[in-house]
């Protein structure tokens, strides 16, 4: 008997594709290590020695992943909600991301910050930090101390910043270097990811060294893209030999070269989202800070129908909550008002749909990761839905709904991230 093997039964839901739920009702999942090594209605015969964690009627569905969130903004979220992003960026958002300077105040935000994504179902997260080695570093071990698994990203931003936050070309390579190096004392919970802030933050000279370490170090990259309209103008006037906001990216090798998450997208051309489409770059849909900060409704059907990858983001602190449940079910909402008020053509994003890009769709960015197909790693809340109140009786996939809409982590009993059960 492998000491390493664990055995899980109840109603199991997850998504293969964007289009339809597997849903097995009192199946069995295998772990092997990290891995699924098997998913079904029957347990196979070599198993059947082995103890099973019986969790009866309860759900297991995959844990969270959340592609775009900003831990050094925590503590704002809630905040500033009246104003468009740039004034909410330099009245708000600058100011606190410069305390982080301080590694207790980055040590003590930055465990809260992970401790309430776990609790709410996260178990993947691609995050950015600030430009400050020593936070970011306490990041990255709250991360690992968490158990959870996370892309963590030291931010560069050498323009268009506060003087307290802009760095010098060599420091933010240097540092740049020094938390890739620094990463690899966390792993396999940590792994590091290129940050240009967005292109306005980032002069021509930054961005190529930045493309040229995520390729020397074979690393994906993360950015903004096309949030606000404002914003769009702004890179217009800075960059002027890039024919739009994505060709400065394109063109510095940010987009193209290395795997890619560009958060938003809202405002994008038909030749933007060709180009998003054929270098396979992954769009973080952000629909609360969308929301919230005045941005728009991200074309999101669009997107999918031009063979884009979509996820979704919690967007901290532009976005309020860091519930995936509550950001997927956001998502949904927005595409139906899309819909509704603006593109007739597009039909809404369904529950199946936006289930995968809070499952399986951001956990592409990792691997196989956010599914329970065999050789996926095994990511996994265990859902007790009992509490939340109802006369009639439901399939799986109901009371998966309606936990996604009306419920919350205290509903959730058990986590598990790569393999090996949370503590809570």
């Amino acid at each position: 008997m492998k000491e390493s093997v664990k055995i899980l039964k109840g109603h199991i839901l997850f998504t293969k594709s964007l289009d339809t739920f597997t849903i097995i009702e009192n199946g069995y999942i295998v772990v092997d290590g990290p891995h699924v090594a098997y998913v079904g209605e029957s347990l196979p015969i070599e198993y059947t020695d082995y103890p099973i964690k019986d969790y009866g009627n309860k759900l297991i569905i995959p844990g969270f992943v959340d592609t775009h969130v900003h831990g050094p903004q925590y503590c704002n979220r809630g905040l500033g909600m009246d104003m468009e992003l740039l004034p909410w960026l330099e009245t708000y958002t600058f100011p606190e991301e410069d305390k982080f300077k301080e590694e207790g105040y980055a040590k003590k935000v930055y465990t809260a910050f992970i401790d309430d994504l776990k609790r709410n179902g996260t178990t993947r997260a691609v995050i950015y930090g600030t430009i400050h080695l020593t936070g970011t570093v306490e990041l990255m071990k709250a991360v690992a101390d968490a158990g959870i698994s996370a892309y963590v990203g030291k931010v560069n931003m050498n323009q268009n910043a506060p003087d307290y936050l802009r760095e010098e070309d060599s420091q933010s390579i240097a540092d740049t270097i020094e938390s890739i190096k620094k990463s690899t004392d966390f792993a396999p919970y940590v792994r590091p990811i290129v940050t240009p802030r967005f292109a306005p933050s980032c002069t021509y000279k930054l961005m190529k060294e930045l493309s040229e370490i995520a390729k020397a170090h074979d690393l994906p990259v993360q950015s903004h893209l096309s949030e606000n309209r404002g914003e769009i103008d702004w890179v217009k006037s800075l960059f002027p030999g890039s024919k739009d906001y994505t060709s400065v990216y394109v063109d510095h090798n940010l987009i193209g070269q290395q795997p890619t998450i560009m958060a938003h997208c809202i405002h994008l051309s038909d030749d933007e989202i060709e180009i998003l489409a054929k270098t396979h770059t992954m769009v973080a849909h952000c629909p609360y800070s969308n929301n919230n900060l005045s941005s728009g409704i991200a074309p999101i059907r669009k997107l999918l129908d031009a063979g884009v990858p979509v996820a979704l983001g919690s967007d901290i602190s532009g976005g309020h909550l860091t519930s995936m449940a509550r950001v997927l079910t956001e998502a949904i909402g927005l595409s139906k008002m899309k819909w509704a008020e603006v593109d007739g053509e597009r039909k809404p994003i369904t529950l199946s749909e936006a289930f995968y890009m809070a499952t399986r769709g951001g956990g592409s960015f990792f691997g196989n990761v956010g599914s329970f197909e065999e050789g996926f790693e095994f990511d996994a809340l265990v859902i007790d839905d009992a509490s939340i109140f109802d006369m009639n009786v439901r399939s799986p996939l109901e009371r998966l709904e309606r936990w996604l809409y009306i419920g919350d982590d205290r509903q959730i009993v058990d986590r598990y991230c790569r393999g090996a059960l949370l503590c809570s």
